[in-house]
């Protein structure tokens, strides 16, 4: 019996470590949410057409470890989003947006997780994910920041806006 001494006994280790004697090869699994942050950190990161390499130089990391970061690998701790907000230039709500409810109860133990999250996400007008992944979107919005006159750039913005059909906000 593995979880038991040859007396019968059941076998105990120290909090953290296996019962002695056995070794469980575990799978490192991405939660939802650390997933998430990454999606939206590498959205970020390509609509402004960065580099892995030059967001990790910014942040003193290699581009590995902006890698594992962005696949939800690796969890982004409170001071690593702090920079990354500075960095990429959003607020750190913003790797929160258009979280799925599921991601976001899967995650929130124990009295947290029957509540509904509010956040900036549920103000939105339902921009689909591969939406904001086409290259025709990113192209655009790069464009767009490109655009160095802020006056020129709202002028543009209000062109798009008044384009769209109506209800579309």
């Amino acid at each position: 019996m593995s979880g038991q001494t040859e007396t019968g006994l059941p076998r105990f280790a120290p909090a953290g470590q296996e019962p002695f004697g056995e070794k469980h090869e575990r799978e490192p699994r991405a939660s939802p949410i650390d997933t998430h942050v990454g999606a939206r950190i590498r959205l970020r990161r390509t609509l402004l057409g960065m580099s892995q390499e030059r967001l990790g130089e910014a942040l003193g990391l290699t581009f590995q470890q902006v890698q594992k970061y962005e696949r939800g690998v690796n969890r982004v701790g409170a001071s690593r989003l702090f920079d990354l907000s500075r960095v990429l230039d959003v607020p750190i709500s913003f790797f929160f947006d258009d979280m799925s409810e599921a991601s976001a109860q899967s995650a929130a133990p124990g009295p947290l997780a029957g509540r509904r999250s509010l956040g900036f996400a549920d103000q939105q007008d339902g921009l689909g994910d591969e939406m904001l992944h086409r290259r025709e979107t990113l192209e655009l919005v790069r464009a767009y920041y490109r655009i160095l006159d802020p006056n020129q750039r709202k002028t543009v913005f209000a062109l798009i806006k008044s384009m769209a059909p109506e209800g579309s906000e």
